[in-house]
């Protein structure tokens, strides 16, 4: 159902069946990744007006894959790894190098 490249492509989809037996297909809760075992291949020092999708495009290739750098950085909200001007991103390897 989604691309390799996405956030939620190894996310199992399920089935919950109300008392009226209306069928609710969804996504089961995605966590970050707790891992340590991310290819680290740069560091991103934040400067004023930095977006993370143009970070990760200037470094992946792909401005979609932000959300990548969000987990090896355990970030929730987005927008808080550009919040601090000088802030060191790491960035990894796609997928953890896989």
């Amino acid at each position: 159902m989604f691309p390799r490249t996405s956030r939620y492509y190894s996310i199992e989809i399920v089935k919950y069946v109300t008392a009226d037996q209306r069928e609710i297909v969804y996504l089961r809760r995605r966590f970050l990744p707790r891992n340590n075992n991310s290819v680290i291949i740069a560091e991103h020092s934040v400067v004023e007006g930095d977006r993370l999708d143009n970070v990760t495009a200037q470094y992946l290739g792909d401005p979609e894959q932000f959300w990548q750098l969000c987990d090896v950085n355990y970030a929730m909200q987005p927008d808080e790894l550009t919040a601090e001007i000088g802030r060191r991103l790491k960035v990894a390897m796609p997928n953890g190098g896989r």
